[in-house]
């Protein structure tokens, strides 16, 4: 019996809408780069980036760079293709993303290459890049 790997989700069936706030963080990712939104005034890191800083309501964002490495907060495996198109990409692990370096900012994203049942937790993982067909770049988490 095989034991399920964690398959990156099919990314034909969605289409990146970006705005002022969000387009330099795609702009970063399309260079290789993971950032994080910071407050210019009091340093908070949030994201999703929003246009005020919810602690001093500061308009304004600094992009900082961050290293790649991060731990599991949280995460689901799908098992079940809700779209015809999905199965082939089964099972799939959306999964919430803790930075080592983000500063308590988390990010929603996939694990991708393990064993599904060694994921849990507190996981340590790391960025990789998976570049769509229309050149976007989306990051992604592996097995450190």
């Amino acid at each position: 019996m095989s034991v399920p790997i964690a398959q990156r989700p099919p990314t034909g069936l969605f289409s990146l809408a970006t705005n002022a706030w969000t387009q330099p963080f795609w702009d970063a990712a399309a260079r290789g780069s993971l950032v994080v939104a910071q407050c210019p005034r009091c340093g908070h890191r949030r994201m999703p980036p929003t246009p005020f800083c919810p602690r001093c309501h500061t308009q304004g964002i600094d992009w900082i760079p961050l290293s790649g490495l991060a731990t599991v907060y949280s995460y689901t495996v799908v098992t079940r293709a809700i779209l015809p198109e999905m199965e082939p990409h089964l099972p799939y692990v959306p999964a919430v993303i803790e930075p080592d370096d983000g500063g308590g900012v988390r990010l929603v994203s996939n694990l991708v290459g393990m064993e599904v049942d060694a994921i849990h937790v507190g996981m340590a993982v790391r960025l990789v890049w998976h570049r769509t067909a229309d050149g976007v770049a989306l990051p992604l988490f592996e097995r450190l």
